[in-house]
């Protein structure tokens, strides 16, 4: 697996703008060859809970307060019983000091390696970063906040899509104050293993590093539930000193305007993270919170919100599979296609959009490249499953046929894609 650090320059692994900058540039001028169909954007379009206006409506009056930075008793408990039942925890979370409320997950995540190089006090310069590459762009800008040198792991189908473990030396790990890992992963859907994230913990603890556990793809799986990092520290022992999980309702209720979201795990650093929260962070408002604890509390609309994404899977694998092969990941509502066969992911990208009017993202977008110029994104396009199910099977038609007429005519003129 490849895997570099540049010499530091602030901000080197900070991307020059967001893959949707890249892709309204990349397509600029562009007319569509059928009528649009927008398929990149993981933005929910599954109706809300039906109780969400309800709660709002009841609580409406506490948008006049000004919330504790530390939240509400009522919603760190909600979310420290979820996660009880979730991962089976036996009450493991501490309800005072091991839940905090975030303006959505995001904003944990960027300010995590902050607090993680401030807390850690290792006496570094500028202290080591590590991304999964591919990766969320926060997780980049959470390193250009903290002053740090990023390391991008190549995360790659021989990996299962994660970050390869065995590839860090001693010497690195020791001067690296946060490592983000996501899982389910954005944007391949893989899910890592209790093992996996047990060995990343026993890292973490050796070394003197925090995990940021960016978990917020947990509900959306196929069949079986995927093992979370507070279920293997239950099972390894040792609480939770080094570990912060960050998760919201984003996905999981569709709530993504609500801006609603946690971190949960080490009782330590939650607290001391609480106080610099409460110098430079907004507070969660009263009634998102109250939100927030009839959400936890209920699984019926988190069932049905699952079964349409695995509805819309099933029509992925129909109209898909027998030009690709299985495609459907673990979690998630991302496909992840290797479209290596029919050019880059930037080529692809732009084609698709001139010739059938459906928009995905190019993989290469969504990771950066590596000192010796590969970038592990580049044969892939993610396309969102978020649409209604008409409309994505309208635009998994057009790609089907797309590849399969451009497979074709490849091999009719015996040229190479």
């Amino acid at each position: 697996m490849t895997a570099s650090i540049a010499s530091y320059r602030r901000g080197a692994a900070l991307p020059v703008s967001n893959p949707f900058q890249r892709l309204a540039a990349l397509l600029d001028g562009e007319e569509p060859g059928m009528p649009p169909i927008i398929m990149t954007i993981g933005e929910p379009q599954h109706a809300i809970p039906d109780f969400t206006g309800e709660v709002l409506m009841e609580n409406l009056a506490d948008f006049r307060r000004y919330p504790s930075i530390n939240g509400t008793p009522e919603f760190r408990r909600a979310v420290a019983d979820w996660l009880d039942r979730r991962y089976g925890l036996e009450g493991m979370i501490d309800r005072d000091r091991g839940v905090l409320p975030l303006n959505g997950s995001r904003e944990g995540l960027s300010f995590g390696a902050i607090a993680a190089r401030d807390q850690l006090a290792k006496g570094i310069d500028h202290p080591v970063v590590i991304l999964p590459n591919p990766f969320y762009q926060t997780y980049a800008a959470a390193a250009h906040i903290a002053d740090a040198q990023s390391l991008l792991l190549d995360a790659k189908s021989g990996h299962h899509f994660l970050p390869d473990l065995d590839s860090l030396d001693a010497d690195l790990l020791d001067k690296t104050v946060a490592f983000y890992i996501a899982s389910p992963t954005n944007p391949e859907g893989s899910i890592a293993d209790i093992e996996y994230l047990q060995t990343l913990i026993a890292l973490a603890r050796k070394h003197r590093f925090f995990i940021f556990a960016d978990e917020c793809y947990s509900e959306i799986y196929r069949d079986t539930p995927p093992p979370g990092i507070l279920e293997a520290a239950k099972a390894m022992g040792g609480g939770l000193d080094k570990i912060i999980v960050l998760n919201s309702l984003s996905k999981r209720s569709n709530l993504a305007g609500l801006r609603c979201g946690f971190a949960a795990g080490d009782p330590d650093f939650l607290e001391k993270w609480a106080k610099f929260r409460g110098l430079a962070a907004p507070q969660v408002p009263l009634p998102n919170q109250a939100v927030a604890v009839r959400a936890y509390g209920d699984e019926a609309h988190v069932i049905e919100n699952r079964r349409l994404y695995n509805e819309k899977f099933a029509a992925a694998e129909r109209y898909l599979s027998p030009i690709l092969g299985p495609v459907t990941p673990e979690a998630g509502f991302f496909l992840w296609l290797d479209i290596s066969r029919w050019g880059d992911s930037v080529s692809v990208t732009r084609d698709l959009w001139r010739d059938v009017g459906v928009k995905v993202l190019p993989g290469g977008y969504l990771a950066s490249d590596q000192s010796d110029g590969t970038n592990p994104g580049r044969n892939y396009i993610r396309v969102g499953l978020c649409a209604p199910l008409e409309i994505t099977e309208t635009a998994l038609e057009r790609l089907a046929n797309w590849l399969g007429d451009k497979t074709l005519r490849t091999m009719s003129t015996g040229n190479g894609a």
